[in-house]
């Protein structure tokens, strides 16, 4: 009998890492929540500099992505995504930023390949930033699930997304940037 729970329980764990069901253990940021403030260090292009959410915030909004760990499958296909899509979300004054668990030397790495040098990944060792914005994986608190926000100038939650999968996160968080930047016009 325990082998069959022990299987069982197995088995959940890979449908929620794969995205496939969703737990409500997960209490993400809301739209509307204040937006905790943060510096972390990041990198761009391999280049290490710190990355301050205020400071961000002073241009426009903040895509604030976080994903579970660099130069795996979804991850880098995720970036490369939001690489292709910098140039429109600059039209709309909005700053990207991914945050993982990943140590900074292997993000600069990443910054170059995966992030084609377009946008700053955040390197969250101690999973600071990802604990303070309930981005969590449930069964690895100090990984990263893949959730996205989009953070308006008055650090405000705008937007939330998430999902294992890293197809939509993109073409999501561009829909909301849009709709914010028609609605400040």
């Amino acid at each position: 009998m325990n082998f069959i729970r022990l299987v069982a329980a197995s088995s959940c764990a890979l449908l929620i890492m794969a995205g496939t069901i969703s737990t409500p253990a997960n209490a993400q940021l809301k739209p509307g929540a204040h937006a905790p403030d943060f510096t972390i260090d990041a990198t761009l292009g391999g280049n290490a500099f710190s990355f301050s959410l205020n400071q961000a915030l002073k241009k426009g909004p903040v895509v604030l992505y976080f994903y579970p760990a660099a130069f795996t499958k979804g991850c880098t296909i995720e970036a490369y995504s939001f690489a292709e899509a910098i140039d429109e979300y600059k039209q709309y004054g909005a700053t990207v930023l991914g945050v993982s668990a990943d140590n900074l030397e292997k993000l600069k790495e990443f910054s170059v390949s995966a992030c084609r040098s377009k946008f700053a990944v955040g390197a969250d060792p101690q999973a600071n930033v990802i604990k303070a914005y309930d981005a969590k994986m449930a069964f690895m608190p100090n990984m990263a699930n893949r959730v996205s926000y989009v953070i308006t100038p008055d650090r405000k939650i705008y937007y939330k997304y998430s999902s294992m999968s890293p197809d939509d996160h993109v073409a999501n968080t561009m829909a909301a940037v849009k709709k914010w930047a028609a609605m400040v016009k």
